[in-house]
C-alpha cells in the first residue's frame, strides 16, 4: 500500500473543501456541503495513518467521525429552519445583521 497516494487525495479533497467554503458565501446550506467534505478529507486520513503505523485508533477514531457529522448535520438544519422562521431567509447577507 503506497500511502502517498492516499494523502494526495486528502489533500485534494480539503484543498476544494476549503476552496467551497471561501467561494460560495451566498447560501449557508451550500456552505455546510464543503464542511462535510473535509470531515471526509479529515476521516481517510485517520483511516491512512491508522493502516500505515499498525494501529488501530486511528480506525477507532474513523468510526466516531460519522457520528460527529451526523450530529453536526441535526444541529445545523435546527438553526437553518429556525433561521428561515425568523428572517425568511438563509442568505448570509442577512444574517450577518443578526445582533446579541
Amino acid at each position: 500500500m503506497d500511502p502517498i497516494k492516499y494523502f494526495t487525495f486528502s489533500m485534494i479533497i480539503s484543498i476544494s473543501g476549503i476552496r467551497g467554503i471561501l467561494l460560495n458565501r451566498r447560501n449557508i446550506p451550500i456552505m455546510s456541503m464543503p464542511i462535510e467534505s473535509m470531515l471526509l478529507a479529515v476521516n481517510s486520513n485517520l483511516l491512512v495513518f491508522s493502516v500505515s503505523s499498525d494501529d488501530m485508533m486511528g480506525q477507532s477514531f474513523a468510526s466516531l467521525v460519522p457520528t460527529v457529522a451526523a450530529a453536526e448535520s441535526a444541529i445545523g438544519l435546527a438553526i437553518f429552519v429556525i433561521t428561515f422562521r425568523v428572517r425568511g431567509t438563509i442568505a448570509v447577507e442577512s444574517i450577518n445583521s443578526i445582533q446579541g
